[in-house]
């Protein structure tokens, strides 16, 4: 795992103590409000609903145990007890004071992490799939290309004032785990003549206008990378909008103009820049990659779980759920639910992150990491040493087997928290996944993806769900839009909205006959959800929902 170096120490606590003093200056009158905004979201800091939120840089997700540990300490130093982790793989606290928050800057920067990008119109945090440098269906670990980005676009002196924010995920697979064309560059790792490059994807995004990616470059070499970022991004910032913040991304720029037109560009400016680059950015690759370097797996028999699979069947569905693949014999990749049904998505209490540090440390070479979908992985375990990290979650509720499942469900904060939000999507997402808990049904569905959001800006990631709720207001009561057909992956999609919303009582038994609708017409107990709606369409649901007049069905309510 990368280590600051001298250089990184010093820019952190530099930051740190600058922001401090603007901290001072807003408490004693100096600055107004609107002369500090811009100062505190350069540095991670919102001002939410009913009080600041600071949202902590977590860098392609990885982190060790020592920073979760000092994540839980700063949740209870200064938060409530609990963190919120988001689907770009950072972690929120939702009630700092203001007086606090240079306090929890440098608590961060104690253990080598910080705030920075993670808000303002810049290239913010750097996601990647959380299976990286673990997955069975790796070409390479992409983590030091990202972190080879995370370098190169902090303080970049072109790109601190975009026309909006700016994001980047990147995978090293061909089943993306990293939602690449939902945003303004997604990274595919692909082999040409046996040597790793990359499909450049460019304008993803959700929000009010959805759009999936574009390819402009099939092949990428990895040399070349840093100057056609740089040759993108600033043919963006030259065209992109600044006269209307809901057109300014680049996706609308890349509509606006057409990929083709914008390829041109982007490869003229890429001419000029590649000169500039004489190799010094591939030795700096090569020096993180270092620091990248696998853990050493241990070869022992893994006895204990064979025994403990075949005679517990709650460890076994647990594995069944949780439990993936990975790229070495003998070890397996444990995802760690933040999803108890009826649970917060994604919030963890100071004490499960020092239980989840502590498995970390003892049986996962010191490596956690966070998923967009809003939970922990443990990318590097030994299949004998499951049982014992099941034991250890199970008795702190962090061992629900639902990775994959209706109830692990992506929800943005909504009207609890967010001053943006129009409708809650947290207890949506309580009831939804406490109704087919009793129900009894969660496995026979089988893989199914809900994501929520509570407002237009799509946080929750509806557009790409396979099924997607939107939480709007309508005429200052609760209505929510449903999408199907939404997916992620390599094959992403945007779901495509049903009809008419449901209100607050209604929603949950609306999808309930969704999913009644799905066991119905599927071929067979191994048909995906996706795969049934893929091939029937979305008459057989909307048949379900809504009566002959496109009303919802009394029966729904």
């Amino acid at each position: 795992m990368y280590r600051y170096d001298d250089f990184d120490a010093a820019f952190v606590a530099e930051r740190n103590a600058q922001f401090r003093q603007q901290v001072a200056r807003r408490i004693d009158g100096s600055l107004t409000e609107d002369e500090f905004k811009p100062l505190r979201l350069m540095n991670g800091l919102y001002l939410q609903l009913h009080a600041y939120m600071l949202r902590v840089a977590i860098p392609y997700g990885t982190l060790r145990s020592a920073q979760m540990r000092q994540l839980a300490y700063i949740a209870e130093r200064w938060d409530k007890g609990y963190g919120h982790f988001t689907t770009r793989q950072n972690i929120q606290y939702n009630w700092p004071t203001l007086a606090d928050v240079p306090d929890m800057l440098d608590a961060l920067a104690e253990v080598e992490m910080h705030a920075i990008q993670t808000s303002g119109n810049t290239i913010r945090n750097v996601t990647a799939d959380h299976f990286a440098g673990a997955a069975a269906d790796e070409i390479a670990d992409p983590r030091p290309v990202a972190e080879m980005i995370r370098q190169w676009s902090t303080d970049h002196p072109e790109f601190q004032f975009l026309p909006r924010k700016f994001k980047i995920a990147i995978t090293g697979s061909p089943n993306d785990r990293a939602v690449t064309k939902a945003h303004d560059i997604g990274l595919r790792m692909v082999e040409q003549d046996g040597q790793p490059g990359f499909e450049v994807i460019v304008g993803g995004g959700l929000g009010r206008t959805p759009m999936i990616g574009k390819v402009i470059r099939d092949f990428l070499p990895r040399e070349d990378l840093l100057p056609y970022l740089e040759a993108i991004v600033s043919v963006w910032n030259l065209l992109g909008r600044r006269d209307n913040k809901f057109k300014a991304r680049i996706k609308i720029t890349v509509h606006e103009h057409g990929i083709d037109a914008i390829r041109e560009l982007v490869e003229a400016r890429f001419n000029e820049l590649r000169p500039a680059f004489t190799g010094e950015d591939q030795e700096i690759l090569a020096q993180i990659e270092a620091a990248f370097a696998p853990p050493i797996f241990e070869d022992r028999p893994a006895d204990t779980f064979d025994a403990a699979y075949h005679t517990d069947p709650v460890f076994r569905a647990w594995v069944d759920s949780n439990v993936s693949e990975h790229r070495a014999p003998g070890y397996a990749i444990a995802q760690i639910s933040l999803k108890a049904h009826g649970a917060t998505p994604g919030d963890a209490s100071a004490e499960q992150m020092r239980v989840m540090a502590d498995l970390a440390e003892r049986y996962g070479h010191d490596q956690l990491r966070i998923s967009h979908e809003q939970n922990v992985v443990l990318p590097h375990v030994h299949r004998a040493d499951l049982p014992a990290v099941h034991a250890a979650l199970k008795a702190h509720g962090l061992a629900t087997a639902n990775i994959g499942k209706i109830s692990d469900i992506i929800a943005c904060p909504g009207m609890d928290y967010c001053a943006l939000a129009t409708a809650r999507s947290i207890p949506i997402a309580q009831q939804i996944a406490t109704r087919f808990e009793d129900l009894k049904t969660e496995h026979e569905i089988g893989d199914l993806k809900i994501k929520i959001s509570g407002c237009i800006n799509a946080c929750g990631h509806h557009h790409v769900g396979h099924i997607g709720i939107l939480g709007l207001d309508r005429a200052g009561v609760e209505n929510y839009q449903i999408t199907l057909g939404g997916d992620h992956t390599e094959t992403a999609a945007l779901g495509q909205r049903t009809g008419p919303g449901f209100s607050a009582d209604e929603i949950v038994p609306a999808i309930e006959r969704i999913v009644d609708a799905y066991l119905d017409n599927r071929e067979s107990d191994d048909e995906r959800f996706i795969d049934t709606f893929r091939r029937l369409g979305m008459e057989p649901f909307k048949h379900a929902l809504y009566d002959e007049t496109g009303k919802a069905r009394a029966d729904a309510a």
